[in-house]
């Protein structure tokens, strides 16, 4: 297969020629039956797959309730919703559940899949969509294909080769990374386990391996600099090599090696509850998903703490920083970045402590916008205005923010020290923002300090400048510290310190000099919940005059948490 370049097109244009190639795809000859079957690689959840039978249907976070109705006769609340129906993941489900009702009613939804969108319609004509499904297609085959009459096999097989056709034109449409390893992951499962598409093999598993070696860095990250997807492409790239080996072909080189880049990077992306760090749309990824893959990947634990897809790592005794320290992606590669440079994330032992806003998108267009800016992380915003600016439209891109972001770091027998600095400030305010942060070696003390700072003529100038007519009163700078909803926070008498308790009955004291010290409303925004959660944040307000401005932090540990220090009391478990 001939390697061809991304598309450049429009969605509104990518969307017809989408159209276009599913009608066209009806031309050519279908399958008959499954050569080889594949073992399915992703686990679904009994529970789930019996809410489902019951008429509850919970995707992307959110609940539609509609008892004896069709899964494709209810209207989708968002995009992601609509996306997780036609991408047929809810086959995991039901084969979880496995019984004949279950078969029953998985049967009956894709037969009417087949006549309401089978011919090409729907907004399911998607490369990474159509990828997704033959995944789920080919893995559930015998629990989809039992009981059927021939005529009803033949319609299930005439739709696979319709998708399979489909998916040789258009996979390069799929944008690079997770959606084109989506597409191409479920050509491969076709090519495997379909008869008459074996000729599929090997140039697809060429494919791949070309892929890997232009999207994934040589330290094991993807540009758009999503741990998720991250972690989502690790996922298919770990089926693709599994499925390949089980069927007795060749992993490329280019593919295996990806793997083994990728998976020390999203170790060191972990907090201490597994849960990956959330950063540029990134949520923290279901559960057991990541632990599965590694295990299936059967690769060697090799530690990594620096060079993280552009995040650092700071960890000692039971506390874990991980702080975003490079550019954000901007341009097509920026639809879903954050406003998030010199942000962190910190958990102690599997006890998260502080956490960003997370990922709107699930619940609008207002709070994705939102979720995006700076005030929604832990770092630095001036004058309410966030260091990268977010273009226009419900899916704007980052079309400004830091060029130059400076990372050293150094360790010795008292802890590890971390400084950064960005300069997404310099173009408006003159300022460059360093951030200095301390970790000690027993993990019991973590300190910080952020500056601001005009250096040079150009930026003095700015500087001045943005003052306007009010240059005494300097540009007002606020440090945000969002507090996760199940930590207790509670303001000291002095209104100098903030006592942060978490449910194992540990206790971190924060602390700060040169601001004003405020506790705040937030809001954590939870994959696993329908609604945003209230929360708090600490916020310490300050002033840069005369060209620089500073304020210094530190969270302390203040008391063990006892019984409970392990997090394995039982009524201590969260949902």
């Amino acid at each position: 297969m001939a390697h061809k370049h991304v598309s450049t097109a429009s969605p509104n244009r990518n969307g017809l020629r989408n159209k276009l190639a599913a009608r066209l795809a009806a031309l050519g000859r279908a399958p008959r039956v499954f050569s080889y079957h594949l073992e399915p690689r992703s686990i679904g959840s009994y529970a789930v797959g019996r809410q489902l039978m019951s008429g509850n249907f919970l995707f992307a976070g959110q609940l539609v309730e509609a008892p004896g109705s069709s899964i494709w006769a209810i209207d989708p609340p968002s995009e992601d919703f609509a996306a997780a129906l036609q991408g047929f993941g809810w086959l995991d489900d039901l084969a979880a559940v496995g019984d004949a009702p279950a078969r029953k009613l998985a049967q009956r939804w894709l037969f009417e899949w087949i006549a309401t969108a089978g011919a090409g319609k729907g907004e399911g004509w998607r490369p990474d969509l159509a990828g997704r499904r033959l995944i789920r297609w080919c893995s559930h085959a015998l629990f989809i294909l039992k009981g059927l009459s021939p005529a009803q096999s033949r319609s299930i097989f005439r739709a696979l080769g319709r998708q399979v056709r489909y998916l040789r034109r258009r996979w390069p449409s799929a944008a690079p990374g997770q959606e084109r390893f989506e597409a191409l992951t479920g050509l491969l499962y076709a090519g495997i386990s379909l008869d008459g598409c074996a000729p599929l093999v090997a140039p697809i598993s060429a494919t791949i391996g070309r892929e890997c070696e232009r999207v994934i860095d040589a330290h094991g990250g993807l540009p758009t600099r999503n741990p998720e997807a991250l972690m989502e492409s690790f996922v298919l790239l770990t089926w693709a090599a599994r499925t390949l080996a089980e069927a007795r072909r060749l992993v490329d080189k280019r593919h295996q090696a990806a793997l083994l880049r990728m998976a020390p990077t999203l170790r060191g992306l972990r907090l201490g509850d597994g849960a990956l760090a959330r950063f540029h749309g990134g949520r923290r990824g279901e559960p057991g998903r990541l632990d599965q893959a590694l295990a299936d990947a059967s690769l060697r634990p090799v530690p990594r703490q620096e060079n993280l897809m552009g995040f650092e790592r700071l960890s000692a005794g039971r506390l874990t920083i991980v702080m975003d320290c490079a550019p954000p992606p901007k341009g097509a590669l920026g639809i879903n970045a954050h406003a998030s440079t010199l942000g962190f994330e910190m958990s102690s032992g599997r006890r998260p402590i502080l956490m960003n806003c997370g990922a709107g998108g699930r619940f609008g267009a207002d709070w994705r916008r939102a979720c995006r800016a700076t005030a929604a992380h832990n770092t630095v915003a001036l004058e309410r205005v966030s260091s990268s600016t977010i273009g226009a439209g419900n899916h704007g891109q980052l079309v400004a923010g830091p060029q130059n972001v400076d990372v050293t770091r150094a360790q010795d027998m008292s802890g590890t020290w971390l400084a950064a600095s960005h300069d997404g400030y310099a173009a408006s305010f003159g300022l460059k923002h360093e951030r200095r942060l301390f970790l000690s070696f027993d993990g019991r003390s973590f300190k910080g300090e952020d500056a601001l700072r005009a250096d040079d003529p150009a930026q003095r100038a700015r500087f001045t400048e943005s003052l306007g007519d009010t240059p005494t009163l300097g540009v007002a700078f606020v440090a945000h510290f969002h507090i996760h909803p199940d930590v207790t926070p509670s303001i000291d008498l002095d209104g100098q310190a903030v006592s942060l308790t978490l449910k194992s009955n540990e206790v971190w004291v924060f602390r700060q000099e040169g601001g004003l010290l405020r506790l705040e409303d937030s809001v954590f925004l939870d994959q696993r919940r329908l609604k945003p959660r209230m929360t708090k944040q600490i916020v310490v307000m300050g002033r840069a005059v005369n060209f620089a401005g500073r304020i210094s932090w530190s969270f302390m540990r203040a008391q063990d948490g006892g019984r409970n220090t392990r997090d394995i009391a039982p009524e201590d478990e969260t949902t």
